[in-house]
């Protein structure tokens, strides 16, 4: 990046307005500039074909375009496609693109690395190098839907912020992102077609319910249990399931929006009837749903998935309470793009 340009889409509509009246051009221009940006995903100054020569060469002096690129990507046997993208300061992120038969799915990435260590996520074993831009989240679901549209002749349906980092640590940037990619001039995908998944930080989801999002959340719980919880996500140590609780209900009060919790079962630790009991006693505090994932092993843990009939039996204890309870399959998992196993196995590249 040369450091005496401005990335132009750190500017909002109005700070670009006020910039182009001061180089002499008309303010009309700006909201050009910002729709070939935001709504038509312009990575090129020279590509903005309405404006004059003079000005994109004006443009090209003043501001820098600090776009995302796909660096490599892994075709899956179950379809499932995963990114690694390449920042303009060299740093590497992944997305992946999950295609089903009813929708299609991009999984994006908030954070470079994770600072969470939870100890069954291969990005908790990385470290957290920074925060993503809002543009840089942006810039993820506009190539995997061009991904999409490529490989299997369909738009984007859902998105999912369940990549690397921890989307409530970068709060700010990552409400931003969902700003421009809901927008009538950015992407103008519904709210209701995104979820954020939190590890779980009781005063941004507070946050969340000040704000009165419009977007699901999803909270990644794994157990109903301290102990076990403080075992394998020591987040939990600073934001328990009394505290997680508290913010849920107070989250749920602002929206009305219900929460789905994402429980992973692992074999022979949170896979008993027990445990589902727990879990069923937590959901009673808003209304919600819960996704039982499979565990994709990694190298730095040790733990394994359960067998299937305790899942079945785990799952068939939840809906007999009158809970909405999906059993979800593992994607990607030959290409190490399921849940749980993102983490660059490249080193960063130069910028």
């Amino acid at each position: 990046m040369q450091k005496n340009k401005t990335d132009i889409r750190s500017l909002n509509l109005e700070t670009l307005q006020k910039q182009f009246i001061e180089l002499g051009e008309k303010s009309f221009r700006a909201k050009q500039v910002y729709e070939w940006l935001w709504k038509k995903s312009c990575f090129s100054f020279d590509e903005m074909s309405n404006l004059s020569k003079e000005l994109r060469q004006k443009l090209d002096e003043l501001f820098i375009i600090n776009n995302v690129k796909v660096n490599t990507s892994q075709y899956s046997s179950d379809k499932t496609i995963k990114n690694s993208f390449v920042l303009h300061d060299g740093h590497l992120i992944e997305g992946v693109l999950i295609p089903a038969d009813d929708r299609m799915t991009a999984c994006v990435s908030s954070q470079v690395g994770c600072s969470l260590t939870c100890k069954f996520c291969a990005t908790g074993y990385m470290e957290r190098k920074r925060n993503l831009n809002p543009d840089e989240i942006y810039d993820q679901v506009v190539l995997i839907d061009q991904q999409a549209r490529k490989n299997y002749n369909h738009n984007l349906t859902n998105i999912v912020y369940m990549g690397m980092g921890e989307p409530l640590l970068n709060y700010a940037n990552v409400l931003k992102s969902i700003e421009r990619i809901t927008a009538e001039d950015g992407l103008n995908m519904a709210a209701k077609r995104i979820t954020v998944s939190t590890a779980g930080i009781a005063k941004m989801i507070k946050k969340l319910g000040d704000d009165g999002v419009k977007f699901n959340l999803a909270l990644s719980l794994h157990a109903a249990n301290d102990e076990k919880r403080n075992e394998i996500m020591p987040i939990n140590e600073q934001n328990t399931l009394k505290a997680l609780a508290e913010a849920l209900k107070y989250y749920f009060a602002k929206t009305k929006n219900p929460v789905t919790y994402e429980y992973i079962v692992f074999n022979d630790f949170n896979d008993e009837l027990q445990d589902a009991a727990e879990l069923a006693k937590f959901c009673k505090h808003v209304p919600c749903k819960v996704n039982i994932i499979e565990y994709n092993p990694i190298s730095f843990a040790s733990y394994l998935n359960a067998d299937v009939d305790k899942i079945e039996a785990f799952a068939d204890y939840l809906r007999k309470q009158g809970i909405t309870t999906n059993v979800r399959r593992s994607r990607g998992k030959d290409i190490d793009a399921a849940c749980g196993q993102l983490a660059i196995k490249d080193k960063a590249l130069e910028a």
